[in-house]
């Protein structure tokens, strides 16, 4: 089956999951992407680049469980960008490339000599998209960030904040995965503004832009109600404000640190919540209607939660979706991937071998199509495992020439 961006090629600089993430979605839908390291510095820059999780008690360079995640489908090369011949060779890439991908900080790539402007001199279509902290122009253009950095400034650490606690934040790498996905949207679109038209262009996307977007209903809560996220006389819990709803919660299930979440959206749903609870309690007429579940919602959360509390939580989530409430256990890593039928008819773990770590589960994508799927069954690359394709068989280079490259600490 053909893939949907198997006529692509993408000279990718990205790194991390900020980066990577987004060319490792064009590369499972068969976009050739060429990653570039540097081999001074054993393609460090990328701190996952052998760093753990590991398959096994091995340890090296090529070996790191999330570097190999985040780079599967991916071509290899190491490349010298401090010497001349390296630089020489870059550009050979670039005028037989689609796009330019990276995630460095702000002015990084004019630095190397290889800006927008530059790469333009040398293929005039060229796609260029850079994904840093602030985008490439602006007062805070120079300012480098970190996952928490640009979730603190784009207002997403405040709403997770709890009463008398300071902000937790949303995890570390949220907006690494958040950043990754606008900057697949906006590649894309260049790319196709280049079919269309045969123009080419500089996608600058900021990640404290992408995670401003995430706060769009505390934002229009604030600005048309005055209301901030978090105040005074807001409970620290999972109810639900707005839109109204009774329960709904977290509660607790059988077991150590076992949870089920519950949402009864309206009357139906509580009648059927009643049903499968079949306790007295449920007949209370402090309970008799929204408003009132809601005025009496903390009883009615510990009447619940003693229920939930002595009963197992994916067997008494699959008897309140059965009767039409929305329910569901809070499943760990291992219920996800081992033990949910749902993912694993979907594709969503599947097996790649990458050259020293073996065959290893990796991450699939969440969307199929009919005609053109995602497919994944090459690992992330060694470092420089495709000198020899990419300077042999894509730049026309013998393998004398690739060989003096390699003495000449060139790649």
């Amino acid at each position: 089956m053909a893939r949907a961006l198997a006529n692509y090629r993408i000279c990718d600089f990205t790194g991390q999951l900020a980066g990577a993430g987004a060319t490792r979605h064009l590369a499972a839908f068969g976009a050739e992407v060429i990653r570039i390291e540097d081999p001074v510095n054993e393609g460090r820059w990328d701190i996952l680049r052998g760093q753990p999780p590991y398959p096994d008690e091995r340890r090296g360079i090529n070996l790191g469980g999330a570097f190999n995640n985040h780079n599967t489908e991916k071509l290899g090369i190491t490349l010298n960008l401090r010497t001349e011949r390296g630089k020489e060779l870059l550009r050979d890439l670039v005028r037989i490339s689609d796009a330019v991908t990276e995630n460095f900080s702000a002015g990084v790539m004019e630095r190397l000599g290889f800006g927008y402007e530059q790469l333009r001199e040398l293929k005039p279509d060229i796609v260029y998209v850079s994904n840093s902290g602030f985008g490439g122009s602006g007062p805070y253009r120079d300012y480098k960030t970190w996952g928490p950095i640009v979730q603190a400034i784009s207002g997403l650490t405040w709403t997770s904040k709890l009463r008398d606690q300071p902000p937790a934040g949303w995890g570390y790498s949220y907006m690494d995965h958040t950043g990754a996905y606008y900057m697949a949207i906006g590649l894309l679109a260049a790319l196709h503004h280049r079919n269309v038209t045969g123009e080419g262009q500089w996608v600058d996307m900021a990640c404290t832009e992408a995670g401003a977007t995430l706060t769009g209903p505390a934002t229009l809560d604030y600005t048309v109600n005055g209301r901030p996220t978090r105040r005074d006389g807001l409970p620290d819990s999972n109810h639900s404000e707005w839109p109204p709803m009774a329960p709904h919660a977290i509660y607790p299930a059988a077991g150590e640190d076992n949870w089920i979440a519950i949402a009864c959206r309206n009357e139906d749903d509580w009648r059927a919540l009643a049903a499968v609870v079949a306790e007295p309690w449920t007949d209370d007429p402090r309970f008799a209607s929204l408003e009132a579940r809601r005025e009496h919602e903390d009883a009615l959360d510990a009447l619940l939660a003693a229920w939930t509390g002595a009963r197992e939580a994916f067997e008494t989530a699959a008897r309140l979706r059965d009767a039409g409430v929305p329910a569901a256990a809070v499943a760990r890593p291992e219920d996800r991937i081992d033990h949910d039928p749902s993912t694993a008819a979907w594709g969503l773990w599947p097996e790649i071998t990458q050259t020293e770590m073996g065959r290893v589960r990796v991450d699939g994508v969440p969307v199929h199509l009919s005609e053109t799927d995602w497919r994944l069954e090459r690992g992330a690359p060694c470092l420089g495992e495709h000198n020899e394709y990419v300077f042999g068989e894509l730049l026309g280079l013998d393998s004398s020439e690739v060989e003096q490259l390699h003495e000449d600490g060139v790649i």
